[in-house]
């Protein structure tokens, strides 16, 4: 079986402090990120032997503008999304940003919060993006297809029962949350479930045994709250 990889996204911005906080910020929500400083490093990794998913490009670079470095991306045939980065806010500005192939634009300042969302509705639209299709959940590096009921970890096959699968399933598209027991129990089990609540506990060992053979470890105990599964911050680089 090939390897599945998270989704991978280029960030080109000539402040390095937006390019490292916006690399962190993207690496903590499980995507994988290359960084460029100029047009033309951002021409380089782009066409290199690395295939991107989306490109997050800042208009305003020292070297070429980013509508220049897209208008010769899309010349020589790469159609991955970009979403332009701008301080630039006119309406002129983002008409002529989309007529060279830009896919989205975000106006600085912007909240992480936004431009992950941003993110992730490109990449939805995107017929050229695989990972996130509607029938599969990526977190990192571990993946679950929903239509064959497939889970991977480093491109590894995970064998989950099926009580095991609905609870990853129930974590995976609530990624970073914090779960209550009474929480999985309702989701997981049933609404109506009268059995013992220590059957979390129970589920929540058995996929750490299995899921968390992998280094680094995903699934995490919230005392006195109840389990997440996330990258701890020690992890998230």
């Amino acid at each position: 079986m090939s390897s599945v990889r998270p989704p991978r996204i280029l960030v080109v911005d000539d402040e390095p402090y937006i390019t490292d906080l916006l690399a962190a910020a993207l690496r903590y929500e499980g995507f994988e990120v290359d960084v460029a400083g100029t047009g033309a490093e951002a021409l380089a990794v782009a066409m290199g032997p690395s295939s991107h998913d989306l490109l997050l490009l800042d208009v305003m670079l020292p070297d070429i503008e980013g509508t220049e470095v897209c208008r010769r991306l899309r010349a020589d045939g790469l159609g991955m999304p970009v979403l332009f980065l701008t301080a630039r806010d006119g309406t002129e500005d983002k008409v002529l940003g989309l007529s060279l192939g830009g896919d989205d634009y975000v106006t600085k300042p912007f909240s992480l919060d936004e431009l992950v969302a941003r993110i992730h509705a490109v990449l939805r639209r995107s017929s050229n993006h695989v990972p996130v299709e509607a029938a599969r959940l990526v977190y990192a590096d571990l993946v679950m297809d929903e239509d064959t009921h497939e889970v991977w970890r480093h491109g590894k096959l995970v064998e989950l029962t099926a009580t095991e699968f609905n609870l990853l399933h129930y974590m995976l598209t609530n990624s970073r949350r914090v779960l209550s027991k009474s929480d999985i129990v309702d989701h997981v089990w049933s609404y109506d479930f009268d059995g013992d609540p220590s059957i979390v506990e129970t589920y929540i060992s058995y996929l750490r045994k299995k899921i968390d053979s992998f280094e680094p470890p995903l699934i995490h105990t919230v005392r006195g709250v109840g389990y997440t599964l996330r990258l701890a911050a020690g992890d998230q680089d």
